[in-house]
């Protein structure tokens, strides 16, 4: 690898995905970072605008031979950006919209070095069994998915019990489309 690689994220998630393709990487994360997007935005293209945004922050602060790594998901549902739940009642909501469902989930990266920046996204479509009150109550509580975009992690028992079909990347919904960065990390 040519450069020292930085992963600009505080999710243990993603750290735990990218450790899984034997690259040694640092953590380095910038408190602070805007995450909103322009209202008139297309959807697909929402998550490559706050991941661009959060490398932004790194302007500056990178040495010559190092790389970072920033990303952002989310998930989508009839055109509806489904964020992190505020509390566990948007929780519910947002389990309760996909549930029996089919959704989106896409991810946006951006490869940035001193010299070049390089951004993409992944989508995997994924699909949700009609969920019972009782099993979306007992998620809640017991995982307490307020640091998920769309409520859920499908790593966890909702994943287990919930989905009936995936197309495209699974790491991509757990939170950082692996295989696709490292393809695009040797093209760099």
């Amino acid at each position: 690898m040519k450069y020292k690689l930085i992963l600009a994220s505080n999710s243990p998630r993603r750290k735990q995905l990218l450790a899984g393709l034997d690259l040694d990487f640092e953590i380095r994360v910038i408190p602070g970072i805007c995450e909103t997007y322009p209202e008139t935005l297309p959807v697909p293209e929402i998550p490559v605008f706050i991941a661009k945004e959060k490398a932004s922050v790194y302007e500056g602060k990178l040495a010559s031979d190092e790389l970072v790594i920033t990303a952002d998901t989310v998930v989508v549902l009839n055109d509806e950006v489904l964020g992190k739940p505020a509390d566990a009642s948007d929780a519910f909501r947002m389990l309760r919209l996909l549930s029996g469902k089919t959704h989106q989930v896409i991810t946006g990266v951006c490869l940035t070095t001193v010299e070049k920046q390089h951004s993409f996204s992944v989508t995997t479509d994924v699909t949700f069994k009609e969920l019972s009150d009782e099993d979306i109550h007992y998620y809640i509580n017991k995982y307490k998915p307020f640091d998920k975009a769309g409520a859920y992690g499908i790593q966890e028992w909702i994943g287990y019990i919930g989905v009936t079909a995936i197309s495209g990347s699974y790491f991509n919904v757990v939170g950082l489309p692996v295989q696709r960065i490292y393809q695009e990390l040797h093209k760099m």
